[in-house]
Protein backbone atom coordinates (compact mmCIF):
# COMPACT_ATOMS: atom_id res chain seq x y z
CA UNK A 1 0.00 0.00 0.00
CA UNK A 2 1.65 3.32 -1.03
CA UNK A 3 2.48 5.73 1.65
CA UNK A 4 1.59 9.43 1.29
CA UNK A 5 2.76 12.52 3.08
CA UNK A 6 -0.44 12.64 5.11
CA UNK A 7 0.01 9.18 6.64
CA UNK A 8 3.67 9.42 7.36
CA UNK A 9 4.52 9.31 11.05
CA UNK A 10 4.64 12.77 12.55
CA UNK A 11 3.07 14.45 9.51
CA UNK A 12 0.10 16.87 9.89
CA UNK A 13 -1.94 19.21 7.78
CA UNK A 14 -0.08 21.54 5.53
CA UNK A 15 0.04 24.93 7.31
CA UNK A 16 -0.11 26.65 3.93
CA UNK A 17 -3.57 25.21 3.19
CA UNK A 18 -6.52 26.76 5.11
CA UNK A 19 -9.19 24.22 6.12
CA UNK A 20 -12.70 24.56 4.69
CA UNK A 21 -14.72 26.40 7.38
CA UNK A 22 -18.06 25.07 6.10
CA UNK A 23 -21.19 27.19 5.68
CA UNK A 24 -21.06 30.62 7.24
CA UNK A 25 -23.68 30.69 10.01
CA UNK A 26 -24.12 34.45 9.49
CA UNK A 27 -24.88 33.86 5.81
CA UNK A 28 -27.45 31.25 6.82
CA UNK A 29 -29.09 33.76 9.14
CA UNK A 30 -29.04 36.34 6.34
CA UNK A 31 -30.74 33.88 4.00
CA UNK A 32 -33.37 33.18 6.62
CA UNK A 33 -33.89 36.89 7.16
CA UNK A 34 -34.34 37.41 3.44
CA UNK A 35 -37.46 35.30 3.59
CA UNK A 36 -38.81 37.80 6.06
CA UNK A 37 -40.94 37.85 9.17
CA UNK A 38 -44.14 39.70 8.44
CA UNK A 39 -47.31 40.46 10.29
CA UNK A 40 -48.96 37.27 9.11
CA UNK A 41 -46.09 34.88 8.30
CA UNK A 42 -43.12 33.90 10.37
CA UNK A 43 -39.63 33.11 9.11
CA UNK A 44 -40.04 30.43 6.44
CA UNK A 45 -37.14 27.99 6.39
CA UNK A 46 -36.77 24.36 5.55
CA UNK A 47 -36.35 23.54 9.22
CA UNK A 48 -38.93 25.82 10.84
CA UNK A 49 -42.43 27.05 10.07
CA UNK A 50 -43.37 28.75 13.29
CA UNK A 51 -46.37 31.10 13.36
CA UNK A 52 -45.91 34.79 14.03
CA UNK A 53 -47.08 36.42 17.24
CA UNK A 54 -50.05 37.87 15.38
CA UNK A 55 -51.24 34.49 14.13
CA UNK A 56 -51.16 33.08 17.65
CA UNK A 57 -52.61 36.09 19.45
CA UNK A 58 -55.09 36.80 16.64
CA UNK A 59 -56.46 33.25 16.79
CA UNK A 60 -56.83 33.51 20.57
CA UNK A 61 -58.55 36.89 20.23
CA UNK A 62 -60.91 35.52 17.58
CA UNK A 63 -61.90 32.64 19.85
CA UNK A 64 -62.46 34.80 22.94
CA UNK A 65 -64.49 37.46 21.16
CA UNK A 66 -66.55 34.88 19.27
CA UNK A 67 -67.50 33.18 22.53
CA UNK A 68 -68.23 36.55 24.13
CA UNK A 69 -70.44 37.52 21.19
CA UNK A 70 -72.35 34.26 21.28
CA UNK A 71 -72.97 34.35 25.04
CA UNK A 72 -74.82 37.68 24.89
CA UNK A 73 -78.38 37.67 23.49
CA UNK A 74 -78.75 39.70 20.32
CA UNK A 75 -80.07 43.18 21.04
CA UNK A 76 -80.23 46.74 19.84
CA UNK A 77 -80.16 46.91 16.02
CA UNK A 78 -79.82 43.15 15.55
CA UNK A 79 -83.59 42.86 15.04
CA UNK A 80 -83.40 45.28 12.12
CA UNK A 81 -80.66 43.27 10.40
CA UNK A 82 -82.47 39.99 11.08
CA UNK A 83 -85.61 41.54 9.59
CA UNK A 84 -83.72 42.41 6.41
CA UNK A 85 -82.59 38.79 6.03
CA UNK A 86 -86.15 37.56 6.64
CA UNK A 87 -87.59 39.77 3.89
CA UNK A 88 -84.90 38.59 1.48
CA UNK A 89 -85.65 35.01 2.41
CA UNK A 90 -89.27 35.58 1.40
CA UNK A 91 -88.42 37.36 -1.86
CA UNK A 92 -84.79 37.72 -2.91
CA UNK A 93 -85.38 39.94 -5.93
CA UNK A 94 -88.16 42.20 -4.67
CA UNK A 95 -88.05 42.28 -0.86
CA UNK A 96 -90.60 44.24 1.14
CA UNK A 97 -89.81 47.07 3.51
CA UNK A 98 -87.63 45.67 6.32
CA UNK A 99 -90.04 46.52 9.12
CA UNK A 100 -93.40 47.61 7.63
CA UNK A 101 -96.11 46.30 5.36
CA UNK A 102 -94.81 48.41 2.47
CA UNK A 103 -92.67 48.01 -0.65
CA UNK A 104 -88.95 47.92 0.05
CA UNK A 105 -87.61 49.42 -3.18
CA UNK A 106 -84.83 51.91 -2.45
CA UNK A 107 -83.93 50.65 1.02
CA UNK A 108 -80.14 50.79 1.59
CA UNK A 109 -80.42 47.83 3.93
CA UNK A 110 -80.54 45.59 0.85
CA UNK A 111 -76.82 45.59 0.16
CA UNK A 112 -74.64 42.85 -1.38
CA UNK A 113 -73.82 41.73 2.15
CA UNK A 114 -77.45 41.22 3.19
CA UNK A 115 -78.49 39.82 -0.18
CA UNK A 116 -75.82 37.14 0.25
CA UNK A 117 -77.25 36.43 3.70
CA UNK A 118 -80.74 36.24 2.24
CA UNK A 119 -79.62 33.78 -0.43
CA UNK A 120 -77.95 31.65 2.25
CA UNK A 121 -81.15 31.76 4.31
CA UNK A 122 -83.15 30.53 1.33
CA UNK A 123 -80.69 27.68 0.73
CA UNK A 124 -80.35 26.55 4.33
CA UNK A 125 -83.69 27.53 5.88
CA UNK A 126 -81.91 29.43 8.66
CA UNK A 127 -83.72 32.38 10.23
CA UNK A 128 -82.59 35.97 10.10
CA UNK A 129 -81.54 35.82 13.76
CA UNK A 130 -79.37 32.77 13.07
CA UNK A 131 -77.65 34.44 10.11
CA UNK A 132 -76.85 37.55 12.14
CA UNK A 133 -75.42 35.36 14.90
CA UNK A 134 -73.33 33.28 12.51
CA UNK A 135 -72.04 36.37 10.72
CA UNK A 136 -70.15 37.52 13.82
CA UNK A 137 -67.18 35.11 13.62
CA UNK A 138 -66.94 35.59 9.86
CA UNK A 139 -66.87 39.37 10.16
CA UNK A 140 -64.28 39.12 12.93
CA UNK A 141 -62.06 36.98 10.71
CA UNK A 142 -62.29 39.54 7.90
CA UNK A 143 -61.46 42.30 10.39
CA UNK A 144 -58.43 40.57 11.93
CA UNK A 145 -56.90 39.49 8.64
CA UNK A 146 -57.46 42.98 7.24
CA UNK A 147 -55.68 44.55 10.21
CA UNK A 148 -52.76 42.17 9.75
CA UNK A 149 -52.47 43.06 6.08
CA UNK A 150 -52.66 46.79 6.67
CA UNK A 151 -50.10 46.83 9.47
CA UNK A 152 -47.81 44.68 7.32
CA UNK A 153 -47.81 47.48 4.72
CA UNK A 154 -46.95 50.01 7.44
CA UNK A 155 -44.11 48.09 9.11
CA UNK A 156 -42.43 44.66 9.16
CA UNK A 157 -42.27 44.63 12.98
CA UNK A 158 -43.96 41.34 13.96
CA UNK A 159 -45.51 42.62 17.21
CA UNK A 160 -47.02 45.74 15.65
CA UNK A 161 -50.34 44.12 14.60
CA UNK A 162 -50.72 42.53 18.04
CA UNK A 163 -50.39 45.92 19.70
CA UNK A 164 -52.66 47.45 17.04
CA UNK A 165 -55.50 45.10 18.00
CA UNK A 166 -54.84 45.72 21.70
CA UNK A 167 -54.98 49.51 21.37
CA UNK A 168 -57.81 49.44 18.83
CA UNK A 169 -60.08 47.54 21.23
CA UNK A 170 -59.14 49.23 24.53
CA UNK A 171 -57.92 52.78 23.92
CA UNK A 172 -61.22 54.60 23.50
CA UNK A 173 -62.64 56.24 26.59
CA UNK A 174 -64.16 55.53 29.96
CA UNK A 175 -67.75 55.54 28.71
CA UNK A 176 -69.38 52.45 27.19
CA UNK A 177 -69.81 52.73 23.40
CA UNK A 178 -72.41 50.53 21.71
CA UNK A 179 -72.58 52.24 18.32
CA UNK A 180 -72.04 49.92 15.38
CA UNK A 181 -68.77 50.41 13.53
CA UNK A 182 -66.80 51.25 16.69
CA UNK A 183 -64.07 48.76 17.50
CA UNK A 184 -63.97 48.64 21.29
CA UNK A 185 -64.45 45.29 22.98
CA UNK A 186 -67.92 46.20 24.19
CA UNK A 187 -69.08 47.39 20.80
CA UNK A 188 -67.65 44.32 19.04
CA UNK A 189 -69.41 42.00 21.46
CA UNK A 190 -72.76 43.60 20.63
CA UNK A 191 -72.39 44.57 16.95
CA UNK A 192 -70.05 41.99 15.45
CA UNK A 193 -72.77 40.49 13.23
CA UNK A 194 -73.75 43.81 11.63
CA UNK A 195 -72.85 44.95 8.09
CA UNK A 196 -70.71 47.73 9.59
CA UNK A 197 -68.29 45.16 11.05
CA UNK A 198 -67.93 43.50 7.66
CA UNK A 199 -67.40 46.86 5.91
CA UNK A 200 -64.77 47.87 8.47
CA UNK A 201 -62.86 44.63 7.91
CA UNK A 202 -62.95 45.19 4.15
CA UNK A 203 -61.70 48.74 4.75
CA UNK A 204 -58.47 47.47 6.28
CA UNK A 205 -58.03 45.12 3.34
CA UNK A 206 -58.66 48.00 0.93
CA UNK A 207 -56.17 50.25 2.74
CA UNK A 208 -53.54 47.53 2.61
CA UNK A 209 -54.10 47.05 -1.11
CA UNK A 210 -54.07 50.82 -1.68
CA UNK A 211 -50.78 51.14 0.18
CA UNK A 212 -49.23 48.35 -1.85
CA UNK A 213 -50.27 50.03 -5.09
CA UNK A 214 -49.19 53.51 -4.00
CA UNK A 215 -45.76 52.34 -2.87
CA UNK A 216 -45.29 50.36 -6.08
CA UNK A 217 -46.15 53.00 -8.67
CA UNK A 218 -43.05 54.58 -10.19
CA UNK A 219 -42.71 57.59 -12.45
CA UNK A 220 -43.34 55.43 -15.48
CA UNK A 221 -46.13 53.48 -13.80
CA UNK A 222 -43.96 50.41 -13.23
CA UNK A 223 -44.51 48.28 -10.12
CA UNK A 224 -41.46 48.17 -7.88
CA UNK A 225 -43.20 46.94 -4.72
CA UNK A 226 -46.08 44.50 -4.95
CA UNK A 227 -46.86 44.08 -1.26
CA UNK A 228 -49.45 41.75 0.18
CA UNK A 229 -51.80 41.63 -2.77
CA UNK A 230 -49.35 40.01 -5.15
CA UNK A 231 -51.08 41.61 -8.15
CA UNK A 232 -50.00 44.32 -10.54
CA UNK A 233 -51.26 46.08 -13.59
CA UNK A 234 -54.59 47.66 -14.49
CA UNK A 235 -56.66 44.72 -13.25
CA UNK A 236 -55.34 45.25 -9.73
CA UNK A 237 -56.52 48.86 -9.75
CA UNK A 238 -59.90 47.86 -11.16
CA UNK A 239 -60.26 45.23 -8.44
CA UNK A 240 -59.25 47.74 -5.78
CA UNK A 241 -61.93 50.13 -6.99
CA UNK A 242 -64.51 47.35 -6.98
CA UNK A 243 -63.61 46.64 -3.35
CA UNK A 244 -64.28 50.26 -2.39
CA UNK A 245 -67.55 50.07 -4.29
CA UNK A 246 -68.54 47.00 -2.28
CA UNK A 247 -67.72 48.80 0.97
CA UNK A 248 -69.89 51.72 -0.14
CA UNK A 249 -72.85 49.45 -0.77
CA UNK A 250 -72.40 47.38 2.40
CA UNK A 251 -72.26 50.37 4.78
CA UNK A 252 -72.18 53.83 3.16
CA UNK A 253 -71.04 55.82 6.21
CA UNK A 254 -68.09 53.46 6.73
CA UNK A 255 -67.24 54.01 3.06
CA UNK A 256 -66.83 57.74 3.74
CA UNK A 257 -64.09 56.99 6.27
CA UNK A 258 -62.67 54.31 4.00
CA UNK A 259 -62.36 56.64 1.00
CA UNK A 260 -60.90 59.44 3.11
CA UNK A 261 -58.22 57.05 4.35
CA UNK A 262 -57.52 55.85 0.80
CA UNK A 263 -56.95 59.40 -0.44
CA UNK A 264 -54.55 59.99 2.45
CA UNK A 265 -52.58 56.83 1.69
CA UNK A 266 -52.23 57.69 -2.00
CA UNK A 267 -51.21 61.27 -1.17
CA UNK A 268 -48.57 59.96 1.25
CA UNK A 269 -46.96 57.18 -0.76
CA UNK A 270 -47.55 57.77 -4.44
CA UNK A 271 -44.40 59.17 -6.03
CA UNK A 272 -44.57 60.46 -9.56
CA UNK A 273 -47.84 61.24 -11.28
CA UNK A 274 -47.13 60.17 -14.82
CA UNK A 275 -49.97 59.54 -17.24
CA UNK A 276 -50.02 55.76 -16.65
CA UNK A 277 -50.16 56.31 -12.88
CA UNK A 278 -53.00 58.82 -13.17
CA UNK A 279 -54.83 56.50 -15.56
CA UNK A 280 -54.62 53.58 -13.14
CA UNK A 281 -55.94 55.54 -10.17
CA UNK A 282 -58.67 56.94 -12.40
CA UNK A 283 -59.54 53.37 -13.34
CA UNK A 284 -59.81 52.50 -9.63
CA UNK A 285 -62.14 55.43 -9.03
CA UNK A 286 -64.27 54.59 -12.07
CA UNK A 287 -64.50 50.97 -10.99
CA UNK A 288 -65.66 51.98 -7.49
CA UNK A 289 -68.29 54.29 -8.93
CA UNK A 290 -69.48 51.71 -11.45
CA UNK A 291 -69.95 49.05 -8.78
CA UNK A 292 -71.75 51.46 -6.45
CA UNK A 293 -74.21 52.89 -8.99
CA UNK A 294 -74.96 49.61 -10.77
CA UNK A 295 -76.47 47.98 -7.67
CA UNK A 296 -80.16 47.41 -8.50
CA UNK A 297 -81.67 47.42 -5.00
CA UNK A 298 -81.10 51.07 -4.11
CA UNK A 299 -79.44 54.23 -5.44
CA UNK A 300 -76.43 54.86 -3.24
CA UNK A 301 -75.91 58.43 -4.49
CA UNK A 302 -79.37 59.41 -3.24
CA UNK A 303 -78.17 58.91 0.34
CA UNK A 304 -75.83 61.91 0.15
CA UNK A 305 -78.58 64.38 0.99
CA UNK A 306 -80.63 62.13 3.26
CA UNK A 307 -80.88 63.68 6.74
CA UNK A 308 -83.33 61.31 8.41
CA UNK A 309 -80.76 59.93 10.86
CA UNK A 310 -78.77 63.11 11.53
CA UNK A 311 -80.66 63.94 14.72
CA UNK A 312 -79.86 60.70 16.53
CA UNK A 313 -76.15 61.00 15.65
CA UNK A 314 -75.69 64.34 17.37
CA UNK A 315 -75.10 62.33 20.54
CA UNK A 316 -71.84 61.05 19.05
CA UNK A 317 -70.42 64.57 19.04
CA UNK A 318 -71.74 65.42 22.47
CA UNK A 319 -70.29 62.27 24.04
CA UNK A 320 -67.01 62.27 22.08
CA UNK A 321 -64.76 63.36 25.01
CA UNK A 322 -65.86 60.52 27.26
CA UNK A 323 -65.84 58.02 24.37
CA UNK A 324 -62.47 58.85 22.82
CA UNK A 325 -60.06 60.55 25.20
CA UNK A 326 -57.82 57.49 25.70
CA UNK A 327 -57.19 57.35 21.95
CA UNK A 328 -55.36 60.67 22.34
CA UNK A 329 -52.45 58.68 23.81
CA UNK A 330 -51.52 57.91 20.21
CA UNK A 331 -51.04 61.57 19.27
CA UNK A 332 -47.37 61.68 20.40
CA UNK A 333 -46.66 58.77 18.08
CA UNK A 334 -48.43 60.58 15.24
CA UNK A 335 -46.45 63.72 16.02
CA UNK A 336 -43.18 61.76 15.89
CA UNK A 337 -44.15 60.23 12.54
CA UNK A 338 -45.08 63.68 11.23
CA UNK A 339 -41.66 65.03 12.20
CA UNK A 340 -39.97 62.22 10.29
CA UNK A 341 -42.13 62.74 7.21
CA UNK A 342 -44.78 65.31 6.38
CA UNK A 343 -46.32 62.76 4.03
CA UNK A 344 -46.73 60.01 6.57
CA UNK A 345 -49.85 57.94 5.71
CA UNK A 346 -51.19 57.68 9.26
CA UNK A 347 -50.78 61.39 9.89
CA UNK A 348 -52.57 62.29 6.66
CA UNK A 349 -55.25 59.67 7.34
CA UNK A 350 -55.92 61.08 10.81
CA UNK A 351 -56.14 64.60 9.37
CA UNK A 352 -58.55 63.51 6.61
CA UNK A 353 -60.86 61.66 9.01
CA UNK A 354 -60.92 64.62 11.41
CA UNK A 355 -61.86 66.94 8.55
CA UNK A 356 -64.84 64.72 7.72
CA UNK A 357 -65.95 64.69 11.35
CA UNK A 358 -65.58 68.47 11.55
CA UNK A 359 -67.66 68.87 8.40
CA UNK A 360 -70.46 66.84 9.99
CA UNK A 361 -70.49 69.13 13.02
CA UNK A 362 -70.37 72.40 11.08
CA UNK A 363 -72.93 71.35 8.45
CA UNK A 364 -75.36 69.74 10.89
CA UNK A 365 -75.10 66.38 9.09
CA UNK A 366 -74.28 64.62 12.34
CA UNK A 367 -74.33 61.22 10.68
CA UNK A 368 -70.70 61.89 9.74
CA UNK A 369 -69.93 61.50 13.42
CA UNK A 370 -69.87 57.78 12.73
CA UNK A 371 -66.51 58.42 11.05
CA UNK A 372 -65.13 58.77 14.60
CA UNK A 373 -65.09 54.97 14.66
CA UNK A 374 -62.17 54.93 12.21
CA UNK A 375 -60.78 58.40 12.97
CA UNK A 376 -59.16 56.99 16.12
CA UNK A 377 -57.45 54.16 14.25
CA UNK A 378 -54.45 56.15 12.87
CA UNK A 379 -53.47 57.27 16.36
CA UNK A 380 -53.94 53.77 17.80
CA UNK A 381 -51.94 52.14 15.01
CA UNK A 382 -49.19 54.78 15.13
CA UNK A 383 -48.79 54.01 18.83
CA UNK A 384 -48.63 50.29 18.06
CA UNK A 385 -45.92 50.73 15.41
CA UNK A 386 -43.92 52.99 17.70
CA UNK A 387 -43.99 50.60 20.65
CA UNK A 388 -43.20 47.57 18.48
CA UNK A 389 -39.72 49.00 17.83
CA UNK A 390 -36.83 46.79 19.00
CA UNK A 391 -35.04 47.66 22.21
CA UNK A 392 -33.18 49.50 23.64
CA UNK A 393 -35.73 52.29 23.99
CA UNK A 394 -35.02 55.91 24.73
CA UNK A 395 -36.67 57.73 27.60
CA UNK A 396 -39.41 59.15 25.39
CA UNK A 397 -40.49 55.75 24.08
CA UNK A 398 -40.36 54.27 27.59
CA UNK A 399 -42.61 57.06 28.87
CA UNK A 400 -44.98 56.53 25.94
CA UNK A 401 -45.07 52.79 26.63
CA UNK A 402 -45.89 53.38 30.28
CA UNK A 403 -48.70 55.79 29.40
CA UNK A 404 -50.09 53.31 26.86
CA UNK A 405 -50.03 50.48 29.42
CA UNK A 406 -51.85 52.66 31.94
CA UNK A 407 -54.39 53.67 29.30
CA UNK A 408 -55.04 50.03 28.38
CA UNK A 409 -55.72 49.18 32.02
CA UNK A 410 -58.01 52.19 32.50
CA UNK A 411 -59.95 51.46 29.30
CA UNK A 412 -60.36 47.80 30.14
CA UNK A 413 -61.43 48.26 33.75
CA UNK A 414 -63.82 51.17 33.19
CA UNK A 415 -65.58 50.41 29.90
CA UNK A 416 -64.54 47.18 28.20
CA UNK A 417 -64.03 44.42 30.77
CA UNK A 418 -67.68 43.39 30.95
CA UNK A 419 -67.56 42.36 27.29
CA UNK A 420 -65.29 39.39 28.01
CA UNK A 421 -65.67 38.78 31.76
CA UNK A 422 -68.90 36.84 32.48
CA UNK A 423 -71.00 38.09 35.34
CA UNK A 424 -70.50 34.79 37.19
CA UNK A 425 -66.71 35.35 37.19
CA UNK A 426 -66.83 39.09 37.77
CA UNK A 427 -65.28 40.01 41.13
CA UNK A 428 -65.77 43.77 40.69
CA UNK A 429 -69.12 44.32 39.01
CA UNK A 430 -68.08 45.46 35.54
CA UNK A 431 -70.72 47.01 33.34
CA UNK A 432 -72.05 44.20 31.16
CA UNK A 433 -73.40 44.28 27.60
CA UNK A 434 -77.17 44.83 27.45
CA UNK A 435 -79.30 41.71 27.87
CA UNK A 436 -82.61 42.24 26.17
CA UNK A 437 -85.56 39.96 26.82
CA UNK A 438 -86.52 37.42 24.19
CA UNK A 439 -89.77 37.84 22.30
CA UNK A 440 -90.00 34.27 21.04
CA UNK A 441 -93.10 33.85 23.18
CA UNK A 442 -94.90 36.55 21.17
CA UNK A 443 -93.50 35.51 17.79
CA UNK A 444 -95.03 32.05 18.25
CA UNK A 445 -98.49 33.58 17.87
CA UNK A 446 -97.93 36.32 15.29
CA UNK A 447 -97.58 35.06 11.75
CA UNK A 448 -94.83 36.47 9.56
CA UNK A 449 -96.01 39.54 7.69
CA UNK A 450 -98.81 40.48 10.11
CA UNK A 451 -98.88 44.02 11.51
CA UNK A 452 -98.45 44.82 15.19
CA UNK A 453 -98.69 48.00 17.26
CA UNK A 454 -96.43 48.61 20.24
CA UNK A 455 -94.45 51.45 21.76
CA UNK A 456 -92.16 49.21 23.83
CA UNK A 457 -88.55 50.14 23.17
CA UNK A 458 -87.10 46.65 22.90
CA UNK A 459 -90.27 44.98 21.57
CA UNK A 460 -90.55 47.16 18.47
CA UNK A 461 -86.86 46.58 17.70
CA UNK A 462 -86.81 42.83 18.31
CA UNK A 463 -90.10 41.55 16.91
CA UNK A 464 -89.33 42.75 13.38
CA UNK A 465 -86.50 40.21 13.31
CA UNK A 466 -89.13 37.46 13.52
CA UNK A 467 -90.89 38.71 10.40
CA UNK A 468 -93.47 40.86 12.22
CA UNK A 469 -94.34 44.20 10.62
CA UNK A 470 -94.69 47.38 12.67
CA UNK A 471 -97.40 49.92 11.97
CA UNK A 472 -94.73 52.58 12.57
CA UNK A 473 -91.15 51.60 11.54
CA UNK A 474 -88.55 52.32 14.18
CA UNK A 475 -85.61 53.25 11.96
CA UNK A 476 -85.59 55.92 9.24
CA UNK A 477 -85.31 54.41 5.77
CA UNK A 478 -85.27 56.12 2.36
CA UNK A 479 -87.77 53.49 1.19
CA UNK A 480 -90.36 55.31 3.33
CA UNK A 481 -90.68 59.08 3.28
CA UNK A 482 -89.66 60.45 6.68
CA UNK A 483 -92.80 62.54 7.05
CA UNK A 484 -94.95 59.46 6.53
CA UNK A 485 -92.96 57.54 9.13
CA UNK A 486 -93.49 60.29 11.69
CA UNK A 487 -97.22 60.38 10.90
CA UNK A 488 -97.40 56.66 11.55
CA UNK A 489 -95.74 57.14 14.93
CA UNK A 490 -98.30 59.82 15.75
CA UNK A 491 -101.09 57.39 14.85
CA UNK A 492 -99.60 54.71 17.10
CA UNK A 493 -99.52 57.16 20.00
CA UNK A 494 -103.10 58.07 19.26
CA UNK A 495 -104.15 54.41 19.23
CA UNK A 496 -102.48 53.71 22.57
CA UNK A 497 -103.74 56.90 24.19
CA UNK A 498 -106.07 55.92 27.09
CA UNK A 499 -108.45 58.67 25.95
CA UNK A 500 -108.76 57.21 22.44
CA UNK A 501 -112.24 55.97 21.46
CA UNK A 502 -113.03 52.55 20.04
CA UNK A 503 -114.09 54.08 16.72
CA UNK A 504 -110.82 56.00 16.45
CA UNK A 505 -108.82 52.86 17.14
CA UNK A 506 -110.85 50.94 14.56
CA UNK A 507 -110.05 53.51 11.89
CA UNK A 508 -106.32 53.31 12.63
CA UNK A 509 -106.36 49.51 12.74
CA UNK A 510 -108.02 49.35 9.31
CA UNK A 511 -105.62 51.96 7.89
CA UNK A 512 -102.55 49.90 8.71
CA UNK A 513 -104.19 46.44 8.75
CA UNK A 514 -103.22 45.92 12.39
CA UNK A 515 -103.93 42.47 13.84
CA UNK A 516 -101.93 42.49 17.09
CA UNK A 517 -101.06 44.62 20.10
CA UNK A 518 -98.10 44.23 22.44
CA UNK A 519 -98.74 46.30 25.55
CA UNK A 520 -96.55 47.12 28.50
CA UNK A 521 -97.65 46.24 32.03
CA UNK A 522 -98.91 49.80 32.54
CA UNK A 523 -101.15 49.91 29.45
CA UNK A 524 -104.78 48.87 29.50
CA UNK A 525 -105.99 46.24 27.04
CA UNK A 526 -108.61 47.80 24.68
CA UNK A 527 -112.08 46.32 24.82
CA UNK A 528 -111.88 45.06 21.23
CA UNK A 529 -108.69 43.05 21.92
CA UNK A 530 -108.28 39.54 23.36
CA UNK A 531 -105.24 38.61 25.46
CA UNK A 532 -103.33 35.70 23.95
CA UNK A 533 -100.10 35.50 25.98
CA UNK A 534 -97.88 37.42 28.34
CA UNK A 535 -94.23 37.56 29.47
CA UNK A 536 -93.45 36.71 33.11
CA UNK A 537 -90.13 38.57 32.77
CA UNK A 538 -91.35 41.93 31.47
CA UNK A 539 -95.08 41.78 32.19
CA UNK A 540 -95.85 42.66 28.57
CA UNK A 541 -99.13 41.38 27.11
CA UNK A 542 -99.83 40.15 23.60
CA UNK A 543 -103.40 40.75 22.45
CA UNK A 544 -105.21 40.03 19.19
CA UNK A 545 -107.61 42.61 17.79
CA UNK A 546 -110.98 41.04 17.13
CA UNK A 547 -112.12 41.38 13.50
Amino acid sequence: MPRTAQNLPGSGPDPRVRPDPGPDPRARRRRRGALGVTALRGGRTRLSRRPTPYVVMGALFWLVITLAYWRVPLCCDAGQHAAVVERLRWNLLHPAHPTADLPGAGSPYYSPYTVAQGALARLTGLSGWSLVKLAGPVNLLVLLTGIGRFVRVLTPRPWAPVLAVLFMTLLWGTERILWSGFLGLMSLTVNLGYPSAFATGLTFWAWAWTGARARGGGCAGRVRYVGPSGLGGAWAYAGLGALYGLITLAHPITAVASLAGAVAIVAAWQRGWSRPVVARWALAGASALAVAVSWPYYAVLSLAGHSGVDGMHRLLYESAPGNLWLALLGLPALWARGRRSRRDPLVLMWSAECLVVAYGWVSGHYTYGRVLALAAVPAQFALAVELAAPRPWGWARRALGGAAAAGVCVGFLTAQAGAVVPRALDPVGFEQPPRWPSYDWAARHVRAGEVLITDGYSAMRALVGHGVNMAAPTWPDPALEEGERLRRHADVRAYLDPASTRDRRAVLARRYRVRWLLLTRWQKVPEEAVVVDWSPRTGEVLARIAP
